[in-house]
């Protein structure tokens, strides 16, 4: 193919593609102009439009709570923002210690996407705060129940004390005796090794005290 010729192709193939081109932007039936560009050359289809959703969630996921921040912190915290309707954080049952994590629910929608956007990645105390909104057919049934009881740890100390110091019965105190032997005749094997001297005191009312020598006259 000449030089002539292939000036001939190029110049229609750019005709070509300035047809499609200006295809494109020529308003369809309806009078509205297309949205993209055919793929194969075929007329231009407008995209389907889809109203905005509507944000609805007013509630909160706050994660990495340091210690310290708890209920009146965080409502005291966060009412900067607008008007706080209720808040949780997860606690251990057995302790009440904090879990780092825990719930908060605005009055209006606007204010939760605000503390949302503002508060992710929020650092507090050494802490990333993790701030998410929390759609409402997310929102567990459950979840705000017994929030207005608050939660009061138990006295481990005292559960301690009383179990320690209830009477045991004879099975029990038998194999209380025999651990405390067998700790006693280990702590007596490893002085012996170490070749240290030295008389181990019996265990006064678990181990029989030896037998008095008796002395008896010569007649």
């Amino acid at each position: 193919m000449g030089a002539k010729a292939r000036k001939t192709t190029m110049k229609k193939k750019a005709k070509k593609l300035a047809s499609k081109i200006s295809h494109s932007n020529r308003k369809d039936d309806s009078g509205a102009a297309a949205d993209f560009l055919p793929l194969e050359g075929g007329p231009a289809r407008r995209l389907p439009h889809e109203d905005p959703v509507e944000n609805t969630a007013t509630v909160l996921y706050i994660g990495r709570i340091p210690h310290g921040f708890y209920e009146n912190e965080m409502e005291g915290f966060f009412k900067q923002f607008g008007e706080v309707k209720r808040l949780r954080i997860s606690r251990n049952k057995k302790t009440g210690r904090s879990k780092h994590f825990g719930f908060i629910e605005f009055e209006s929608p606007e204010v939760a996407k605000i503390v949302a956007d503002s508060m992710h990645n929020y650092l507090l105390d050494n802490h990333m705060l993790q701030v998410k909104l929390i759609l409402p057919k997310d929102v567990h049934p459950k979840l705000w129940n017994g929030i207005d009881r608050w939660y009061k740890p138990q006295n481990w100390a005292e559960i301690e004390r009383k179990r320690h110091n209830k009477e045991k019965t004879l099975e029990e105190h038998k194999k209380l005796v025999e651990k405390i032997l067998k700790r006693d005749e280990k702590r007596r094997k490893k002085i012996e090794a170490e070749g240290i001297d030295y008389v181990c005191p019996d265990i006064y009312g678990l181990v029989p005290p030896a037998p008095k020598k008796i002395k008896f006259d010569e007649d």
